[in-house]
């Protein structure tokens, strides 16, 4: 997560850091390691959200508040603070959020009685803190912000500010730590050539395609494995009816646990389809290949090229053709792809590891 990784980046800094927010039914924060001293409030709809909001800002003590999204319920209870106390205020955008709802087609217009029903009535569309209406607001008021941050060059076109790349644990996720067929054999994929995808399965993130490679390439020691399965909807069970024959499902891990299932595969893929979604994200699985080692297979979709360089294995969105292609290709010679996929290392240490983070976090820091 992006809170996370920047707390990591600057926690190397020699500055303390607590992570501070609202729940909305999510786990995820309060699940964060013990390194973090994290306060948590459970989230809620208007009206009773104005009184969490009321609790949580005396707890905000720090000498910068990093807001995570520009969200009401961060963004917005930062420029609170901001105008309470005069803290100054770092704003991260690590997805253009607007895009779930239309991007800049996007327009709320109600008549004057969809306007009281969706303030007055008790399941009102605007008594919910993320309605793209209040969205809307904070993306505009970015500038209330001392400082910008952002994780992609389409986002820094977009909204400005300092590129901050998401970061991996090098250390953490280090492949001379791991013996590949040992971790096969460890969680039984021993007898199978690995396509890892280790995240959520989404329709805008190509899983499909890669299974229909592999109905082409129809080999039978080949598998795609997804690992963690999707917390929002039946989307992965969608897929294992429709491919089951091709999908090996492994449960969520802790993150120090990623390290050992990442290296049993052979192939971490990563198919984005090209969405104004995905052309503003910087999918996190790229840099769990590539601090492994692993050859990488991706589309060219927003900055996926820029991040990869020459050491990935790039081909268009949506093709199964040229999916099915490279995945023939690798397999044909996997001791060059692996060379391949060590040069993929070297650079995500230079540029996308949690030391890379920090210094270009320091000068954003330092300055306020």
């Amino acid at each position: 997560m992006r809170a996370y990784l920047l707390g990591k980046a600057i926690k190397t800094l020699d500055i303390e850091v607590e992570i501070i927010g609202f729940l909305f039914g999510n786990k995820l924060y309060s699940d964060l390691p013990a390194e973090f001293k994290v306060y948590h409030l459970p989230g809620s709809n208007f009206p009773s959200f104005a009184q969490e909001i009321r609790k949580i800002i005396p707890k905000i003590k720090g000498d910068v508040v990093y807001a995570i999204k520009p969200k009401l319920p961060s963004f917005g209870v930062a420029l609170l603070k901001k105008i309470s106390s005069k803290k100054p205020i770092i704003l991260d955008i690590d997805d253009w959020e607007l895009s779930w709802y239309g991007g800049d087609e996007w327009k709320y217009q109600p008549t004057v009685k969809q306007l009281a029903r969706d303030l007055f009535k008790p399941d009102g569309a605007l008594k919910n803190p993320h309605h793209p209406l209040y969205i809307k607001w904070m993306e505009n008021w970015r500038n209330y912000a001392d400082s910008v941050t952002v994780h992609t060059q389409f986002l820094q076109q977009r909204f400005g500010g300092t590129l901050i790349p998401n970061g991996k644990d090098t250390s953490l996720f280090d492949p001379a730590k791991y013996e590949p067929e040992t971790s096969r054999i460890r969680y039984g994929l021993s007898a199978y050539k690995i396509l890892m995808f280790p995240g959520a399965p989404r329709p805008y993130k190509g899983l499909e395609d890669v299974l229909i490679a592999l109905d082409k390439i129809n080999q039978p020691d080949f598998r795609l494995v997804i690992v963690g399965g999707s917390p929002y909807d039946d989307y992965d069970q969608q897929l294992q009816q429709k491919w089951g024959n091709w999908i090996i499902k492994l449960p969520n891990y802790p993150a120090e646990i990623m390290p050992d299932v990442v290296a049993a595969a052979h192939i971490i893929v990563v198919p984005q389809r090209d969405t104004p979604e995905t052309r503003a994200q910087f999918p996190l699985k790229l840099t769990d290949g590539m601090s492994m080692a692993k050859p990488v297979l991706s589309t060219k979709v927003g900055d996926i090229p820029e991040i990869l360089g020459e050491t990935g294995y790039l081909v268009e969105p949506a093709n199964p053709e040229q999916i099915a292609t490279t995945i023939k290709l690798i397999f044909e010679d996997l001791d060059l792809a692996n060379v391949r996929g060590r040069k993929s290392r070297e650079r995500c240490i230079e540029k996308y590891s949690v030391e890379s983070m920090a210094s270009h976090l320091k000068s954003v820091i330092f300055r306020l």
